[in-house]
């Protein structure tokens, strides 16, 4: 039998823009709607591995999950061109009930958004209820917004960023300084040196590690978010020991499909009964220090389901203020 629509008009697929995503988004909220995610259930199929098409000199990821509010589901694609360096973010979100293409998003973006207000909330849950010491290995993109999500959500005592070009991490403090008390290292210890808590977000030209688990004080939370593959380091064997607890956003891509993970392994570094996922302790299963001197870390590859929670909160607030562009025609759900 032939697929029939469904009687009912849909209702109108909107579309958001970068620009729109700018003004839609904002710190504080991007953590609150992640931190509401993580303390729902959320099972396994609810956010499948990511998969990854490959043709000559280009690539397309896609990256599934079903939101726990019960509201929307969503696919984040990634299409890029290595030999041009160019790449585009879309992601889609569809009713869970109605099965109705609710809204198509410019992902770009979204994908800073999330990387960032994951590592605060992890960093919330992990790091002590004080104004924090928090050193910054790295003076990129990804560092930026984990530092200025955590000023937004967190006390930050003051803040001490390395990176081996000194004009950068000069740049980064200085464009930093206003908001916050920030001051640049001339070596990674120094500005590990009694931290509260340490982002590690950048690698190294050779993809050695950028941070020495010899380096770490007693009690320190350290949030890795820049070796996502397999060929790369961002944190040495020392440190993937030393951690009590190793808290992951996708447990299972982390310890099999990260070089630090790897490599620990490798050098006969037991993972098991140590790694734990973002879910297991934002709902308070699992206990990530039983002493005040353990270190955790944080390690994260990205999920599809941070993506969808972040988008849908940007069409909530879309809709209530009006935002984005009613696309004239959409995808017509049928009956199945």
């Amino acid at each position: 039998m032939s697929d029939t629509v469904t009687a009912e008009s849909p209702c109108p697929t909107l579309f958001l823009s970068d620009a729109d995503v700018v003004s839609l988004a904002d710190w504080p909220s991007a953590v609150a709607a992640l931190a509401d995610a993580y303390a729902k259930p959320i099972s396994a199929a609810m956010v499948p591995p990511r998969s990854m098409a490959r043709g000559e000199g280009v690539w397309l990821r896609s990256l599934t999950a079903v939101s726990p509010s019960g509201e929307y589901m969503g696919c984040k694609l990634i299409a890029a061109n290595t030999r041009a360096r160019r790449a585009s973010y879309l992601i889609s979100l569809f009713d869970q009930q109605t099965m109705e293409l609710r809204a198509l998003i410019d992902g770009n973006r979204v994908t800073g958004l999330r990387t960032a207000a994951t590592a605060a909330l992890a960093i919330t849950l992990l790091a002590p209820e004080r104004p924090l010491r928090v050193a910054v290995i790295g003076s990129g993109f990804e560092a930026r917004g984990a530092l200025d999500c955590l000023n937004a959500v967190r006390a930050v005592e003051r803040v001490r960023v390395f990176s081996p070009t000194p004009a950068s991490r000069e740049r980064f403090a200085e464009r930093l300084r206003p908001a916050m008390d920030i001051a640049v290292a001339d070596r990674p210890e120094a500005a590990v040196k009694d931290a509260d808590v340490v982002i590690c977000a950048t690698r190294s030209r050779d993809e050695s590690p950028v941070l020495r688990g010899a380096w770490l004080p007693p009690g320190v939370t350290v949030v890795s978010l820049g070796s996502t593959l397999p060929e790369q380091r961002e944190v040495d064997e020392e440190t993937m020991a030393r951690a009590a607890c190793i808290v992951a956003d996708m447990p299972e891509e982390v310890e099999h499909d990260t070089g630090d993970a790897i490599a620990a392994a490798r050098a006969g570094v037991v993972l098991a009964g140590r790694l734990a996922s973002l879910n297991a302790l934002a709902t308070g299963r699992m206990m990530p220090r039983r002493a005040n001197g353990d270190i955790v870390l944080y390690k994260s590859v990205g999920s599809a389901l941070q993506d969808v929670v972040i988008a849908e909160m940007l069409l909530a607030r879309a809709v209530r203020q009006g935002v984005g562009v009613p696309l004239p025609a959409s995808i017509a759900p049928v009956a199945k």
